[in-house]
């Protein structure tokens, strides 16, 4: 990008006006179909047009020649961290898709199923949750498939329906924040400049014990002895969830993960279940063209965070943002936590879609870390952190709204059981008064060889 993208000018609130618009937008729609009870009603108007008006007003707004207005717009779009998230962005679409073609999924509950005791039922469902949306990298796709099969365990067992969903929520919240073809995960990294691998690890080192809480707070419920019944499935078939993680752990460049995740998937289909080349291509575009609106999303998101960034907008934010969290805190790396998790908190309670909210806060919770002397890895997890644990408790957010309506329960009777989404936030800003510094010159090290 060219100097006048990337140096800040001076800071003005006027230059937010545009994001505003989009925000207005999005969640002024999302209010209104929800007035009228239409069903998940924050998605009846895409994300990528009502981002239109907004860049239409950026561009409107911009001092510049008009010519030079939309240069920094599309070196937003193509930005390499844009880019790069969105390719990734398809190869998790792909593999996600393969994989349950080829029965990837239905192993990955099974195989949950079979080990859980009659009477470890909630916890057994928590853990089963978080490996599946681990493995798959969503939790909307984890809570479609486990969703009936958790329903009909709440029915048989004698459980609140409520209390099974916002465990199941739960779960699903777990590995949305912590999976490696998560696209938070990818959009944490990617904003922030750190290695999946590098944020992996010190996501899990809050992440883990708030689960381990989880397990135990649920542990306490009493549930009857109901056997289970395990769906069959063929077992092999969770083999490429599980190599994709390992691999991913490993350091290995996350395309080539991906890449050799999607062909194992599919090897494994073609010898277990005789899935086709045919049907392979065909769902290798379908789970590209899954990922249409968040790519679509990111490449704008880009260019109109370049022209608010032009005309000063995200200094302003930045420095606003800044002199809050020093009023709490008087050491910097603690500061900029404090502000990272604030910021984060209040967008994605604006726009009710946890990636939105990452790519919306990446480039001022960046701008704070650096200031901070927070390391890359650090901000990345905070700010995936967050925009999970707001997701995974909002009435009005895309998972609430699903189970509500599967389970024939109140979005907001599911959103109170989330558990682990409280949890997690009490262990993680915990973790914000005994963080141990981190060499910013090693994040960035990582990253350049990820």
């Amino acid at each position: 990008m060219t100097d006048s993208v990337i140096n800040q000018p001076e800071p003005r609130a006027s230059a937010l006006l545009p994001l505003f618009v989009f925000l207005a937008l999005f969640l002024g729609t999302g209010i209104y179909f929800s007035s009228q009870g239409v069903d998940m009603a924050f998605y009846q108007l895409a994300s990528p047009v009502a981002i239109l008006p907004a860049i239409i007003l950026a561009v409107w707004m911009s001092k510049e020649s008009l010519n030079r207005r939309i240069q920094t717009f599309v070196e937003g779009v193509g930005h390499p961290n844009i880019v790069t998230m969105c390719m990734i962005y398809l190869l998790a679409g792909a593999f996600s898709t393969v994989a349950a073609a080829t029965g990837g999924v239905d192993a990955m509950v099974a195989l949950g199923l079979g080990i859980i005791p009659p009477s470890f039922i909630l916890p057994g469902i928590f853990l089963i949750a978080a490996v599946v949306s681990t493995a798959m990298g969503t939790s909307m796709g984890t809570l479609a498939a486990l969703g009936p099969v958790a329903l009909g365990l709440s029915q048989a067992a004698g459980i609140d329906p409520a209390l099974m969903a916002g465990v199941l929520v739960s779960g699903a919240m777990f590995g949305d924040n912590l999976s490696f073809i998560s696209d938070t995960t990818i959009a944490a990294t990617r904003t922030q400049g750190c290695s999946m691998k590098d944020k992996f690890r010190t996501n899990l080192r809050i992440s883990l014990p708030a689960a381990i809480l989880t397990i135990v707070v649920l542990a306490f419920f009493q549930t009857s002895d109901t056997p289970i019944n395990v769906p069959d499935a063929n077992l092999w078939l969770a083999i490429p969830y599980f190599a994709i993680i390992i691999l991913a752990v490993t350091g290995l460049n996350v395309f080539v993960v991906l890449t050799l995740g999607v062909i194992m998937a599919a090897a494994f289909g073609m010898v277990a279940v005789g899935y086709e080349w045919v049907a392979f291509s065909q769902d290798i575009y379908t789970g590209f063209t899954s990922m249409q609106e968040i790519f679509l999303l990111s490449l704008l998101i880009g260019g109109l965070s370049a022209l608010i960034r032009q005309q000063g907008g995200l200094a302003f934010l930045a420095k606003n943002v800044e002199r809050v969290t020093r009023k709490l805190s008087r050491k910097k790396s603690r500061a900029a936590s404090f502000g990272i998790a604030g910021l984060t908190a209040v967008t994605n309670l604006s726009v009710a879609n946890n990636t939105v909210t990452i790519l919306i806060s990446g480039e001022v919770s960046k701008r704070l870390a650096k200031e901070g002397g927070l390391a890359p890895r650090q901000a990345a997890s905070y700010l995936d952190i967050f925009a999970c644990v707001v997701q995974g408790v909002l009435p009005y957010g895309a998972q609430a709204l699903l189970l509500g309506a599967s389970f024939g329960i109140s979005p907001l009777s599911v959103s109170i059981h989330t558990f682990y989404c409280f949890i997690l936030a009490v262990v993680a800003i915990a973790s914000m008064f005994l963080m141990k510094p981190i060499k910013i010159e090693d994040d960035l090290k990582e990253a350049e060889l990820a």
